[in-house]
């Protein structure tokens, strides 16, 4: 089994894409097969600068690595189109000397005006044939004076073309709807559907997978292969990924990329695990996949012809559900540059190291890293308010008590890890008589300066070292009057 991710560099990987290359993948590793990466950039006003680097870089980001392919070689390269225009004008011609194919001389003027006469009878544009019908020497003499053209398919007239797709079953397209298509474009250059059935046959694809806009094409592209002879190969058309129940997902539309996803501060595992559900269903319940997970678990069986609809706040919890799986080493190498940046990068590696202990739990996504722990670089301005909590039973008055109580404590504390600062904060609560809350709610308050902070009194003040704790506490003493 040999399949192909074939992406034109156009801009950077929109959630569609990295969703057919993911599949393309993975039914050729559940399969034992191999995994082909070709960039199709035969249409040169389309490339975008950059964008063939995009695809390379998401591919290395999610760890789909190719068996063949730009950079890795291969038996049927080069694996980019633009370096084999010699192949594909050679084939063009088999199939003019064949009689499957003419050319076509035919101006822009003309062809407009043809488009132009379609239109206002409200018909579709079938080219006339105009060409077709001329004689040998005039195209012999057209050619010898280089006289601009295109090289058209001969498309059959009557009857029907039958395909079988994996998704879809077998689906049936008249003849006379499909338009004699150009094969090689007047640069030289080959047509999107042209070098495809070329590629495909000559690097021995035998699984395409791509979007359902293209089960209109597929007739297009069983015609050329039954004009050359070759063996047709197995389709699986996938349907779109939606906004809503009515709006395709489009990078037109302003909705998100992979790398968009990724500055967003998504795991590119986690939202390669969630496009991998957008379409397929595993056996199971399970929903959380590694790569390697999928590997094992995906099979055709599971595709699904509907629409799949991308869920911003499911791929949240999902983004959430990997993040607590890695080890802390793991989740400190993505985490650091969040924490750095919210805490200024004043903190030492010791005291990050910490904090990505304390906030692994409690992060859905790495952008939300900063604004949860900027207290830590810098006790923020607030309002004594925030020591008031109906729950924890803290007023003003109680709170200025019990956190001088804090602060004498923590004065004479010899350990200043946090499990030795909450069993001595408990024999301190039980000694007074209150409830623990009532002593670490407004030590916490009084160490962080926010409402909600991740981890409780002792984890901060562990961070945060005992100089600079009591520092914060007296301050907090002082702004309640004390």
């Amino acid at each position: 089994m040999r399949t192909r991710f074939a992406p034109s560099p156009t801009g950077y990987m929109h959630i569609g894409n990295l969703r057919t290359a993911l599949y393309e993948y993975l039914i050729a590793k559940s399969n034992g097969g191999k995994f082909i990466l070709r960039i199709e950039d035969t249409d040169q006003e389309r490339y975008v600068e950059g964008a063939m680097d995009a695809i390379f870089n998401t591919l290395e980001m999610t760890g789909i690595k190719y068996d063949e392919g730009p950079y890795v070689g291969g038996d049927y390269g080069p694996y980019i189109q633009s370096e084999r225009l010699h192949l594909y004008k050679k084939y063009a011609q088999e199939l003019v000397d064949k009689g499957e194919a003419y050319y076509c001389f035919c101006t822009k003027e003309r062809l407009d005006s043809l488009k132009k006469s379609a239109a206002e009878l409200g018909d579709a544009l079938n080219y006339d044939r105009h060409c077709f019908y001329l004689d040998k020497e005039e195209v012999e003499k057209n050619l010898r004076n280089n006289v601009p053209h295109v090289i058209r398919q001969k498309m059959p007239t009557e009857g029907t073309t039958t395909f079988h797709d994996v998704v879809y079953g077998d689906i049936t397209i008249e003849n006379k709807t499909l338009e004699d298509q150009v094969l090689l474009k007047s640069d030289g250059y080959p047509t999107y559907n042209f070098a495809n059935v070329v590629d495909d046959h000559l690097m021995k694809i035998t699984h395409v997978v791509r979007g359902n806009e293209y089960l209109s094409s597929t007739p297009k592209y069983n015609l050329l292969y039954s004009a050359f002879g070759w063996e047709i190969p197995t389709y699986i058309h996938l349907p779109p990924v939606m906004k809503d129940q009515h709006t395709k997902l489009s990078k037109r539309h302003g909705d998100a990329s992979f790398q968009d996803l990724v500055e967003r501060g998504y795991l590119p595992k986690a939202i390669l695990n969630y496009i991998a559900l957008l379409g397929w269903s595993p056996k199971d319940t399970e929903e959380i996949f590694t790569l390697e997970e999928l590997e094992k678990s995906f099979n055709l069986d599971g595709l699904s012809k509907s629409p799949a609809i991308f869920d911003i706040e499911k791929l949240t919890w999902m983004n959430g559900e990997h993040i607590r799986r890695m080890d802390l080493d793991e989740f400190y190498d993505v985490a650091r540059p969040y924490i750095e940046k919210g805490t200024n990068s004043s903190l030492t590696e010791e005291q990050m190291k910490k904090i990505a202990g304390l906030i692994q739990k409690r992060t859905e996504v790495l952008t939300e890293i900063p604004g949860k722990i900027s207290f830590f670089a810098e006790l923020p301005d607030y309002d004594i308010q925030i020591y008031v909590h109906k729950k924890m039973k803290t007023d003003l008055e109680n709170s200025l008590t019990y956190l001088k109580e804090g602060f004498d404590y923590l004065k004479e504390a010899q350990d200043f890890t946090s499990n030795s600062l909450y069993e001595g904060i408990k024999e301190l609560a039980a000694k007074l008589g209150c409830k623990n809350s009532q002593i670490l709610w407004p030590m916490r308050t009084a160490l962080s300066g926010v409402e909600v902070s991740p981890g409780g009194a002792t984890e901060i003040a562990e961070i945060l070292g005992k100089e600079e704790s009591l520092k914060r506490m007296e301050y907090g003493i002082s702004k309640l009057g004390g």
